[in-house]
């Protein structure tokens, strides 16, 4: 018998997924990535990217199949998983996966939720298949072998959501072994993406680069493969293949070995913070910092902020808020605090005040720290005129696999998010919902609990 090839094995996985138990550990890290990704999906449908997303999809959308959470608007499968996802990168309050450099939640979550309503499929299945979509979207990254996380002609990010969000959709809409290979292959004829997003000023491509463009493409394929079309078998290795045209040091391997056995879930990172990833802590740094009795507006020399000098250039002036470390200090500095109110207000990159405090933040490169484990670690010194210097550096962010938040923890994150969005009744019967997803027999029992008041 041959020995079956790496895109025979993924698409095996795929077929499988929603069959197959999830540990416990895993069946509860999907549950609390998908109530994190539902509550800035319902967010984000207020906010601008969400916003466009939503009527975009009023406008166009095709028959009444799936929900999009946030809103009371039902519309076709492959539309819903689009604005769904626009809206849940919306402010960069979704997941990260440092691994497998993308946000999985944000195109994994909204296809697994527009597909599981089409299906009618069970809370169980939603998960599992979620898992899945976490399992292949960074799996199809890592593969790539990048060396530095600025290498490559595409952008890791969307081609991670381009596959995890084809696999989730694909496992829920049940497709056999065969259908999961043409799933893949129409997965890799639309990966595309690159990192130019790091120029928008207003976080509207940047949630399609992230999520909405994946989100669209998987589902689409998942049902168009469903639907009866066939594809070609062996896309992912091979000539004209997707490691051939998108890998810089193939690693094969890493698209199989271990899957059902290790969940990249556990690895993904729930966000504290509503900004990029590398900035994460920073801002818990500053925050600690900025309570201290002994600062004042006067007192204040400089401040430095040193970080891994392997993602800093994506953070340097960014001209988005949530991506931009040096008004985030200077915001936090002002403020004296940090909410995620206040750093999604666009108009404070322009107040005076906050520019002040920006002219005193500078920015250092530090090799030891990208070296230094766990990753993304971060020192923020305050200097004061009369030579005094606090400094505060953050090892483990919270949230991420080395401190990661507890269920109460990201239970009042999603609270904070939706309550004014839903009311605050309406959001505490979402997240008990959610809480026991496993024996919700149909997924479209949640539509009436997302739905603003």
């Amino acid at each position: 018998m041959s020995k079956a090839s790496p895109t025979e094995l993924v698409a095996a996985h795929i077929a499988k997924a929603c069959a197959t138990p999830l540990p416990p550990e895993v069946a509860r890290k999907a549950r609390l990535h998908l109530l994190d990704t539902l509550a800035a999906m319902i967010d984000g449908t207020q906010l601008r990217a969400g916003r466009q997303a939503v009527s975009f999809a009023a406008l166009t959308g095709g028959p009444p199949h799936s929900g999009i959470p946030g809103t009371e608007l039902v519309t076709d499968a492959v539309t819903a998983a689009f604005a769904g996802a626009m809206a849940a990168h919306a402010d960069e309050t979704d997941d990260s996966h440092l691994g497998g450099r993308f946000h999985p939640g944000c195109s994994v979550v909204p296809s697994a939720l527009s597909v599981a309503q089409l299906r009618a499929a069970s809370g169980e299945e939603l998960l599992r298949a979620i898992a899945a979509g976490y399992d292949i979207g960074a799996r199809f990254t890592k593969a790539l072998g990048f060396t530095a996380p600025r290498s490559g002609s595409h952008s890791t990010h969307c081609l991670g959501a381009n596959f995890g969000a084809a696999a989730a959709a694909g496992a829920l809409a049940g497709l056999d072994e065969v259908q999961c290979e043409h799933l893949l292959s129409y997965a890799t004829q639309q990966a595309s993406g690159l990192a130019y997003w790091e120029r928008d000023a207003d976080h509207v491509e940047k949630a399609f680069d992230f999520g909405g463009m994946g989100a669209r493409n998987g589902v689409f394929a998942a049902l168009f493969v469903a639907g009866g079309a066939t594809g070609v078998s062996e896309s992912l290795t091979g000539r004209h293949s997707y490691l051939s045209s998108f890998a810089e040091r193939a690693r094969p391997d890493e698209l199989f070995e271990g899957l059902g056995e290790g969940f990249e879930v556990m690895s993904a990172t729930i966000k504290k913070w509503s900004v990029g990833s590398p900035i994460q802590a920073v801002l818990d740094s500053a925050a600690s910092l900025v309570e201290s009795p002994y600062l004042s507006d006067r007192e204040i020399r400089r401040v430095r902020v040193v970080m891994p000098d392997d993602r800093i250039e994506i953070v340097d002036n960014n001209e988005m808020p949530e991506v931009c470390v040096q008004h985030l200090v200077a915001l936090a500095l002002c403020d004296r605090g940090i909410t995620n109110s206040s750093i999604r207000d666009h108009s404070r990159m322009r107040d005076g005040d906050v520019l002040s405090y920006r002219r005193l933040v500078e920015l250092v490169p530090s090799r030891s720290l990208t070296e230094a484990r766990p990753a993304r670690q971060a020192i923020v010194e305050i200097e004061l005129r009369d030579g005094r210097k606090f400094s505060k550096r953050t090892r483990a962010v919270l949230g991420t696999p080395d401190n990661p938040m507890s269920e109460e923890q990201v239970e009042e994150k999603a609270r904070n998010l939706i309550s004014t969005r839903i009311g605050g009744e309406a959001a505490d019967l979402l997240i008990s919902a959610v809480r026991n997803i496993a024996t919700l027999a149909d997924v479209r029992d949640l539509r009436p609990l997302w739905m603003p008041r």
